[in-house]
């Protein structure tokens, strides 16, 4: 399998090689932000900020994150929220009721619901016990209709990073597309993936403005590829999926990133704190290592705990469902003051 050269067009799927994309106005007109007369797009004429289509490519915002990633604007593509473009991946790549995709276990939910909805056979292939791919196993299970591997690291929710020498074997070696899900990277000590783009033609990096830069509200999702990868996701994406608020907050945000920096530096520190301070009680078996916002852990009984927590007015996250996560809860790390608070009330808990 690792002999044979990544051929990216062998992958795509027959219809969207031969799709033509649909050209909006914006797309026509490039120079909207010229003082002109327009008359082309059908909007209202009347000025209230908002009655302009936005620029449905986001340039100002590609820019500012191609020179923070030391990427080309081209290599972006920007999705409302993750989850959109993860979905114009799975359209992309596969076809409905023909091919399948392969995922980790336990992670990201999404990744299953967003196969199914597109008719796409799931492959689950667990990771080991200490939350790794088992490369072998995950290259065993591999049909020749594959086209997705969906790797999320740091992982949710197990917390961990991969290990890279792990992740490149599968890069190097599946004959697919390897999608690397860095939703939590900024509180990683990992290097991020995309600094591999220009050595990996299957190689597609997400990530999103929802956890470090605390803009969950705006659903913006990013995408990190080839040129060629990105110009066939295109081809299908809405012509103004970014809407011009999500992108001037998203571009605030980048532009003066001193503040996301400092919340993220607490967060690592105070997530050492919790960490600390949670392995003290006696109902507490273990706390996961993280490299991520929030913490796995496991307990004597995730439910009673759960149910004591909300009581409580705490809320976490029962994971006892996900394949080695019986009895785990989902922590995510907040501020001190709620930090604190957690393990207050969880000492007093009977």
């Amino acid at each position: 399998m690792n002999d044979k050269p990544f051929i990216l067009e062998t992958i795509v799927r027959e219809n969207i090689k031969k799709l033509k994309p649909y050209i909006s106005a914006r797309d026509e007109f490039k120079e909207f932000e010229r003082d002109m007369v327009f008359l082309d797009a059908n909007e209202n004429p009347f000025k209230t900020l908002w009655n302009r289509y936005p620029d449905p490519q986001q340039n100002k915002l590609k820019s500012q994150l191609a020179k923070i990633k030391n990427l080309n604007n081209n290599q972006i593509l920007l999705g409302n929220g993750s989850d959109e473009v993860l979905d114009l991946i799975f359209r992309v790549f596969c076809d409905p009721n023909k091919d399948s995709a392969l995922v980790l276990p336990p992670t990201y939910g999404m990744y299953e619901v967003l196969a199914e909805t597109n008719a796409v056979e799931v492959i689950k292939v667990p990771l080991s016990k200490e939350f790794q791919p088992q490369v072998e196993n995950i290259l065993g299970a591999v049909k020749p209709n594959t086209k997705l591997l969906l790797l999320c690291s740091p992982n949710n929710p197990t917390a961990n990073s991969f290990d890279f020498d792990l992740v490149e074997k599968l890069i190097k070696q599946f004959q697919g597309i390897v999608v690397i899900d860095e939703a939590y990277i900024d509180f990683s000590e990992e290097e991020s993936w995309c600094s591999k783009l220009s050595n990996y033609r299957n190689l597609i990096v997400t990530q999103t403005l929802s956890k470090a830069y605390g803009l969950a509200g705006i659903r913006l999702g990013m995408c990190f590829a080839s040129p060629n990868i990105v110009a066939l996701l295109n081809r299908i994406k809405p012509p103004y999926n970014i809407n011009s608020l999500t992108q001037s907050k998203a571009l605030e945000a980048l532009t003066e990133s001193s503040n996301v920096k400092e919340q993220v530096a607490v967060l690592i520190r105070e997530r050492e704190t919790l960490s600390k301070g949670l392995i003290e009680l006696d109902f507490i078996q273990k706390v996961y290592p993280s490299q991520a916002n929030f913490l796995l852990v496991k307990v004597d009984d995730a439910l009673a705990r759960y149910k004591q927590l909300v009581d409580s007015g705490i809320v976490v996250r029962n994971r006892s469902r996900e394949v080695g996560c019986e009895n785990c809860l989902r922590i995510t790390v907040g501020t001190p003051e709620e930090n604190e608070m957690l393990l207050k009330t969880l000492k007093t808990l009977p």
